[in-house]
């Protein structure tokens, strides 16, 4: 897209959307374009809060739990459970001395 240019997009609607937003349009006194423009903003800010308090959360555990699978298949078989256990935990946990940077566990008020 060039630069103070906007792209021009079809979208396909269903003729009760499409009233509906005629007549959220009509409401606010503009037109159907400015109208669909505005619900998309609004869309798309109330996803950032919702992505942001729950999809992190929700991808931080997914991702854990496929690296903690991963590691397990590296692991040498014939390790005490107990040791495998530690070596999992220390990989994916990470030294201590970065645990501060960490985003995905609580932070401790010092």
């Amino acid at each position: 897209m060039r630069e103070g240019c906007d792209d021009i997009g079809a979208v396909q609607l269903p003729q009760d959307l499409t009233a509906a937003i005629d007549a959220w349009a009509e409401a606010r006194h503009t037109n159907r374009s400015d109208a669909i423009r505005q619900l998309v903003e609004l869309g798309l800010k109330s996803a950032r809060v919702t992505f942001s308090q729950h999809a992190i959360k929700d991808d931080a555990v997914a991702i854990e739990d496929e690296a903690i699978g991963r590691i397990r298949a590296l692991l040498d078989p014939s390790l005490p459970p107990e040791e495998r256990e530690r070596r999992i935990r220390r990989l994916v946990e990470g030294p201590p001395e970065f645990s501060a940077q960490r985003i995905d566990l609580p932070q401790h008020k010092k």
